[in-house]
């Protein structure tokens, strides 16, 4: 992985960073025992967005469900109850 920028931060009082030319608002933090911190990138999407291909694949199974072309049902009595 080739780096594009590097810099030194420092964490403020409120125990922020501050990261310069992002070009994301949203990241998946991960914190790492010897201190590294992992920020991912991450594109939030509206939940009630579906995408074209997503509503396909609804409409396909829907379809199927009345043809009845189903699997076995799954037994999830081995799962623990909440």
């Amino acid at each position: 992985m080739q780096a594009t920028m590097e810099y030194d931060a420092s964490v403020d009082m409120k125990k922020r960073i501050t990261l310069r030319g992002s070009k994301y608002s949203h990241y998946h933090v991960e914190e790492c025992e010897d201190g590294r911190i992992i920020l991912e990138p991450r594109v939030l999407v509206s939940p009630f967005e579906l995408s074209k291909n997503t509503l396909s694949v609804m409409d396909s199974s829907m379809e199927n469900y009345k043809k009845g072309t189903v699997s076995k049902p799954v037994d999830l009595s081995s799962l623990p109850q909440e």
